[in-house]
């Protein structure tokens, strides 16, 4: 995910070059990046070791029993070693999304920090990550492969590591209507399964701890790609339709807030509560997209990246993606 500290873009060569010269430019604080990444690695190792001894043990996932081991490493450091497939997957997959956006946007010469990693003790072991923007974007062009650089590359990492993964799974009969929490099943992930073990039902289908991580990347590109604001998709809807994007980021902020309305009434109310608070989220602190003056179209290639976008939203997207049990 990107965001942009950038002003509205006033198009002259001469602001351009004095907002990228090297002296205006803050330093990289490389201590922070590398401090952020290791606290990641530990408590996304410690989420992946619950996982693990889970999976072995075919217990389904209990979030109490799986945050036990945030106190276990501190006694046998040894533990956190079953977590490192889950939590090097799942980096891995983050800091492709990432330095896609900050090599593309290096390409372009537009300002970018290095990735920031947020360390949380949740359900994943992080709050995932981002890169922040420091100059203006003053074309549609390099607003459309900053925007797209990102979801393209987690995506495109992410295949290789879901398809071992759901190859490392094993079928437990009713494992994925058991424990604290039930995963929704986004598309791509189903066909994987269904391809590897065909005719299985996906609540018989306990996913190895690297498949999880990359139904994480996956939940990640889907909420990365829905088209507002200054999200990824926002910026990739900006390049096609310019202003009216203020317009369809607060009809689609509204769509989002009507599912959570829905699944409060019809399905669990935690879910739909979470998709209330994304739409709230986004509302306050997404919804503003800076200008560009740029009267130029995208090129054919980009129109049909663009639709690769619509794809991967499509592929990644679940309208539930965690929810509580409810036996």
């Amino acid at each position: 995910m990107s965001t942009n500290g950038y002003p509205p873009t006033a198009a002259t060569s001469s602001f351009f070059e004095a907002l990228t010269a090297e002296h205006a430019r803050p330093r990289h604080r490389y201590w922070l990046h590398a401090l952020l990444l290791l606290l990641t690695l530990l408590t996304t190792t410690a989420v992946g070791a619950g996982l693990a001894h889970s999976f072995a043990h075919n217990r389904p996932f209990d979030f109490d029993a799986d945050f036990d081991a945030y106190k276990q490493m501190w006694h046998d450091p040894s533990v956190l070693l079953d977590g490192l497939p889950f939590s090097l997957t799942l980096l891995g997959i983050l800091l492709a999304h990432e330095l896609g956006h900050y090599l593309a946007a290096r390409y372009y010469r537009v300002d970018a920090t290095l990735p920031f990693f947020l360390p949380a003790p949740t359900l994943i072991g992080t709050f995932g990550a981002f890169i922040r923007i420091r100059s203006a974007i003053l074309s549609k062009r390099s607003l459309f492969d900053i925007g797209i650089a990102g979801p393209l590359a987690g995506f495109v990492t992410l295949i290789i590591p879901m398809i071992v993964g759901v190859s490392l799974s094993k079928i437990v009969p009713g494992i994925g209507l058991r424990g604290d929490v039930v995963f929704g099943t986004p598309p791509v992930l189903r066909f994987f399964e269904w391809i590897i073990f065909p005719g299985v039902a996906a609540n018989d289908i306990y996913l190895h701890p690297v498949a999880r991580a990359a139904w994480v990347g996956l939940l990640a590109t889907a909420l990365n790609l829905l088209p507002i604001g200054q999200l990824d998709g926002g910026h990739v809807l900006y390049a096609f339709v310019g202003e009216r994007t203020r317009i369809l980021s607060r009809i689609f902020i509204a769509a989002l807030a009507l599912l959570g309305v829905f699944q409060l009434f019809t399905s669990d109310y935690k879910v739909g509560y979470m998709w209330l608070f994304w739409a709230a989220l986004l509302f306050f602190l997404a919804l503003r997209h800076p200008s560009i003056i740029d009267p130029n179209r995208l090129s054919p290639t980009r129109r049909w990246l663009g639709l690769a976008a619509l794809i991967m939203f499509l592929l990644c997207f679940t309208l539930a993606p965690i929810r509580t049990n409810g036996l």
